[in-house]
């Protein structure tokens, strides 16, 4: 309960309502800059593959809003139809630099939570960003692979054996599995940037904690919530017209940065409560202080 408080009161103080709405805008701004990117490269190969890539970027539909995976779907198919070296290169130079920029803002946001401050030079912060948005990037190809995977094989099982209840047990197996494997990568997800982000002296790999796993299931709930709400009350495009959809998408991508930032606001309170429990108990610090602190 004590944590629960801290966090509160840490979350208001921090101001991450409007910090998320920050990384929102950063998020957006990378997106389009990583399909070019994306769209070229696959547009280089044979058609399947453009396929193959098609069908990975429809796994995002499981959270992104339909009306707001169209734009996503459209600039894709836009740009891989008209591929080249040069937006290879391009593309994917630019999307790397959008992409780190938005990091920047979350490197900043968690030292912030962290109550740290930024010692490290420019360019090794910048250059952490552009590795770790190269590392994330290939954990989410991962994550959509999965899924991609647990499909075809799920259904080459029904193809085969879905008569039976054996075949059926099997399909179902699969999918579990590989949503697990999805689950497992998302979490990595979370880990990797609760790691790399913050600029904390001493700091430890954790895969799983309290704050990575409260954040990914806010996230869930939230973007379920989200389609909920556009399912029943969609007058966005009533109102806003073409705009609709790309409020949408910012709208999740607020929704996003909101979840990574409370589960990194949980994570820096329940260290810094162990870290106080632990000084008091050598009596280097009053027993009042820790409450007050």
């Amino acid at each position: 309960m004590t944590v629960l408080k801290r966090t509160f009161t840490a979350f208001n103080d921090d101001n991450l309502l409007s910090r998320a709405a920050e990384l929102g805008y950063y998020f957006l701004f990378a997106l389009f800059p990583t399909l070019v990117s994306a769209s070229a490269i696959f547009g280089l190969f044979a058609r399947s593959a453009g396929d193959i890539s098609v069908k990975l970027l429809n796994y995002l539909s499981l959270v992104v809003p339909k009306e707001a995976l169209g734009i996503v779907l459209d600039t894709f198919n836009q740009t891989a139809q008209h591929s080249s070296s040069g937006k290879v290169t391009f593309g994917l130079a630019a999307a790397i630099w959008s992409a780190s920029v938005g990091f920047s803002a979350i490197q900043d946001t968690l030292n912030m939570v962290y109550k740290v401050k930024e010692t490290r030079p420019f360019w090794k912060a910048r250059g952490s960003a552009m590795l770790v948005t190269v590392l994330l990037a290939l954990i989410t190809m991962a994550q959509l692979g999965s899924l991609l995977a647990g499909t075809l094989l799920s259904h080459l099982v029904r193809q085969h054996i879905w008569h039976t209840r054996l075949g059926l047990a099997y399909g179902i197996a699969i999918h579990l599995f590989f949503d697990a494997i999805s689950l497992a990568l998302n979490l990595l997800l979370f880990a990797t940037i609760y790691y790399f982000a913050p600029n904390v002296k001493n700091k430890c790999w954790r895969y799983l904690t309290p704050g990575a796993a409260i954040g990914i299931v806010g996230w869930l709930l939230s973007s379920l919530a989200l389609r909920l709400y556009l399912h029943y009350f969609n007058s966005f495009s009533v109102t806003y017209g073409s705009l609709g959809a790309v409020i949408i998408l910012l709208t999740w991508f607020y929704i996003t940065g909101l979840m990574l930032l409370t589960g990194a606001e949980i994570n820096s309170e329940i260290e810094a409560a162990a870290a106080e429990r632990r000084l008091k108990e050598t009596g280097k610090i009053p027993a009042g202080a820790a409450a007050e602190a």
